[in-house]
């Protein structure tokens, strides 16, 4: 069995938008650096109207393009065929867009989602603030799914700047207050298994199957999900 934890941000996205309604017919629904994941097509699979996103080739890592992480368009979004084709070119759209820098008009959206995307951004306070401007894309009572790297090792030291960041508990607590003082809220479990296979981290150059902890800048890091709801309009 192979245990990768993509796979397990993959359908924790999936789940904790279907288990708040999200994944209907009529919905509409917005990815952030989507690269070749699965999730627009199984969204739209769905009857959700998706607008998928990515930075510009221009401006994506060399990386992301040599290991086919990037997409430059629809053509590679539907590979595994998981909605017909047909309802696929209707239902999701294409665009280019930084997460740094959100486009003014994509908003109304029911929900959005980013899958370790946020840690790329350049710093921690970066992908904070693209939490916080991505929201201002939902229609009040909205859901976000995020997920990120999570620093399991060091609730102090950590990787704060470069290619990827390391997001502690303390950030991410310090995210959840500011989230719920603007009336948002916010779910997240910081509870990490205490199985054989939860406890192995797995180290450079990651050829195992098995990838639920792994080794980053001397740190051991882990995938985490935060799931917020905009705050609705009062009365």
């Amino acid at each position: 069995m192979r245990l990768h934890r993509k796979i397990w941000e993959f359908c924790f996205i999936a789940q904790a938008l279907d288990e708040r309604g999200m994944l209907a017919r009529g919905r509409r629904g917005l990815g952030f650096a989507v690269g070749t994941e699965p999730l627009p097509a199984m969204f739209a699979s769905r009857g959700c109207a998706i607008v998928a996103t990515d930075l510009a080739t221009t401006d994506a890592h060399p990386d992301w393009i040599a290991t086919n992480q990037h997409a430059e368009g629809l053509e590679v979004l539907n590979t595994r065929g998981l909605c017909p084709e047909a309802d696929f070119r209707k239902r999701v759209q294409f665009r280019f867009a930084d997460m740094r820098e959100i486009p003014v008009d994509l908003v109304n959206f029911d929900f959005i989602w980013s899958s370790c995307s946020l840690e790329h951004l350049g710093t921690l306070d970066l992908g904070r603030k693209f939490i916080f401007d991505s929201l201002r894309c939902l229609k009040p009572g909205g859901v976000a799914v995020h997920t990120t790297e999570y620093n399991v090792s060091s609730n102090t030291d950590t990787v704060t700047d470069g290619y990827s960041v390391l997001f502690r508990r303390q950030d991410i607590e310090e995210l959840a207050r500011a989230l719920t003082a603007d009336g948002h809220a916010i779910s997240v479990d910081f509870s990490l298994g205490d199985g054989e296979r939860d406890r192995f981290v797995s180290k450079p150059p990651y050829i195992e199957d098995h990838i639920l902890r792994l080794e980053l800048e001397g740190y051991v890091a882990t995938s985490i999900a935060l799931v917020i709801r905009k705050k609705r309009c009062r009365e």
